[in-house]
């Protein structure tokens, strides 16, 4: 019997480590793998220069009960890979959230393939659009 981990089980355990570095107290993270390697990672915080939600030990909470001091994970990892000129066609996107419908809209538009996220958002309508754009989602271990 095999007790090698799988790859899955791998990726989950990166993004929780980069939801760590998130500077929102909204702890949040992102990475993006194509061909089972790692190509680039996210999580939440503000943008450079601004003042970060856990120096101010407070979210700027919107209309819509998010900070909106920040930039999403998975914005910030499909930034990172543009920056850094890899693409994400048929990537992987590992989340610790389900994404919100803003950043959906972001990785249906970078031709991320499959979405596997382990906690659900609170607005399911993120999920909804990757779906009907035919993005695959999973939500890990079901």
């Amino acid at each position: 019997m095999n007790n090698r981990p799988s790859r899955d089980f791998i990726w989950v355990q990166v993004v929780q480590i980069f939801a760590t570095r998130s500077t929102c107290l909204k702890a949040n993270g992102a990475i993006l793998v194509r061909g089972n390697r790692l190509i680039s990672q996210g999580y939440n915080g503000s943008p450079p220069g601004r003042p970060h939600c856990i120096d101010l030990e407070e979210c700027e909470i919107g209309p819509d009960g998010g900070c909106i001091r920040t930039i999403h994970a998975e914005a910030n990892a499909i930034c990172w890979a543009a920056r850094s000129g890899l693409s994400t066609e048929g990537s992987t996107m590992f989340c610790t959230s389900s994404p919100c419908y803003t950043c959906a809209k972001l990785i249906v538009n970078s031709g991320v393939e499959k979405v596997v996220y382990l906690d659900e958002y609170r607005d399911p309508h993120g999920i909804e659009l990757l779906k009907e754009c035919g993005v695959e989602v999973v939500k890990y271990g079901e």
